[in-house]
């Protein structure tokens, strides 16, 4: 069938899945939340999760790395700001090169293999940094540990989302940002007390944990029943659900989509521009723009100057930092699939444009020598309503919903192209992050709150609420 014959093709998508789902919004007619959750052991799906969460960890450990050796690493090497500001930012730069290529990698070698695919760019770049004498080395590590980071940004939350059942689905994607969090938040605290290489070296334990893990549990079903192994794609579903739970209808639903899907051609980058798939990407890549430069990565790397240039402790305020963003994140995971996505993001970026106003207007007054006893409390208040908000919707949801809109079969380019565009994102937030601040402090945060504001108003036009829906509902609603 050509992509090109007229309408009807989208017709040819939509109404097999409808008439296998019977009613998309008849819970009757496909499995239930009770029959996923109540009757099976879920114990599998919960494993998996554990271990590919260690991914983003490993993802957390590279993004955490920067903020507290920053101050060591340029007395030990003697690098100038430009030369940190690269060892900072070429991290995304990595992971924005492996944007182009973590989608096909899942997709040829598996969700297991593109995670040990990762895994092996991740140890070769913390040995790199450990054993760094000057700053070449030391970009060369930070690359591949970037590189690393790209994949597992892709690869876990789609495995995640692939694998669980879809009353869970929303909670254990959402673990992939609380593991990031968690992975920030030790190394900005531990990083007070090592030395920059040895905190090179603890970036290397996930990796290990998640090696060893990824020989214990299966791989995506849906990923098997896409490439044709038939007797695996059960034995996993089956696997993931409990032997005593009955997979018949979950695993029938899931072939007919990707039989429905397998009549299309293979997926090309110009095909996402067409409009059965439009709505998709502009969903999935708009998320990313703003999650990206709304600022997060530019005040996450280079925090402890923030403070510092505030009046404020680094180490109290870094540690302070740290804390919060945990729980926050982790209360997030248990009310996504109540709340729903869309109602996180609108409360998330809320909170980011206050915070953005606040922290600005903290540096406002410092620069006109205006309240100076408040600039300090304005700013760590600020700074603390940033990453709280930023961890209520904002760092885990756009992850989530990308995972949960692209069809399989153009998950693999359509994710690509959404990592690339949150890497470039988080690159030239982070490069240029340092040089907006030196041109002015509030002027930064006013720009930041201004995109966040724009943020707002897309979430409200654009995004779908996705809770409770399978995979294949959600993809045919958007494609409608």
């Amino acid at each position: 069938m050509a992509i090109e014959d007229n309408g009807n093709v989208h017709g040819d998508v939509t109404i097999p899945l409808l008439e296998e789902g019977k009613n998309i919004g008849d819970e009757e007619n496909v499995y239930t939340d009770e029959e996923t959750s109540g009757k099976a052991s879920l114990w599998m799906v919960y494993l998996s999760t554990f271990v590919a969460v260690c991914g983003s960890f490993a993802f957390g450990s590279c993004a955490g790395y920067s903020s507290p050796t920053q101050t060591a690493i340029t007395k030990d090497l003697s690098l100038t700001l430009a030369e940190y500001s690269v060892f900072g930012s070429i991290l995304t730069f990595g992971a924005m090169i492996d944007a182009t290529t973590s989608g096909p990698i899942a997709d040829f070698i598996g969700r297991k293999g593109a995670m040990r695919t990762a895994t092996g760019f991740s140890v070769a770049g913390w040995l790199a940094i450990y054993f760094a004498k000057g700053a070449l080395s030391l970009d060369i590590g930070r690359l591949a540990t970037g590189y690393g980071m790209g994949v597992f940004s892709y690869v876990v939350p789609v495995f995640i989302a692939e694998i669980a059942p879809k009353n869970l689905r929303g909670a254990l994607t959402t673990a992939n940002q609380l593991m990031i969090c968690c992975a920030v938040s030790v190394a900005f605290i531990i990083g007070t007390v090592l030395t920059w290489r040895t905190l090179a070296l603890t970036g290397l334990i996930p990796c290990a944990i998640l090696l060893f893990g990824l020989f214990f549990i299966p791989e995506s079903p849906r990923w098997l029943a896409k490439i044709g192994h038939e007797k695996e794609f059960e034995a996993a579903l089956q696997d993931l659900r409990g032997k005593g739970a009955d997979i018949s209808e979950e695993a029938a639903e899931i072939r007919d989509y990707i039989e429905t899907l397998e009549r299309l051609p293979k997926a090309k980058m110009l095909d996402l521009f067409q409009r059965r798939y439009f709505r998709s990407v502009i969903i999935g890549v708009g998320l990313m723009v703003f999650q990206q430069f709304g600022g997060i990565n530019g005040i996450c790397f280079y925090l402890s100057n923030i403070f510092g240039s505030a009046g404020v402790s680094p180490s109290i305020a870094t540690i302070t930092y740290a804390i919060i963003q945990v729980p926050i994140t982790a209360l997030n995971t248990t009310v996504i699939d109540k709340a729903g996505r869309k109602p996180l993001l609108l409360v998330s970026s809320t909170g980011l444009v206050l915070a953005c106003i606040l922290s600005g207007t903290s540096f406002y007054l410092k620069d006109h020598n205006l309240a100076p006893s408040s600039v300090p409390v304005l700013a760590v208040t600020g700074i603390l309503m940033y990453i709280g908000s930023f961890s209520a919707g904002m760092g885990a949801v756009p992850w989530v919903v990308m995972s949960e809109i692209f069809p399989i079969n153009i998950k693999g380019i359509a994710g690509s192209l959404a990592t690339l565009v949150n890497w470039f994102g988080a690159w030239a937030v982070s490069y240029t992050f340092n040089f907006l601040m030196s041109w002015s402090y509030y002027g930064t945060f006013i720009i930041y709150a201004a995109i966040n504001a724009v943020a707002i108003v897309f979430v409200i036009t654009v995004v779908p609420e996705t809770k409770g829906k399978t995979l294949e509902q959600i993809q045919a609603a958007i494609n409608a």
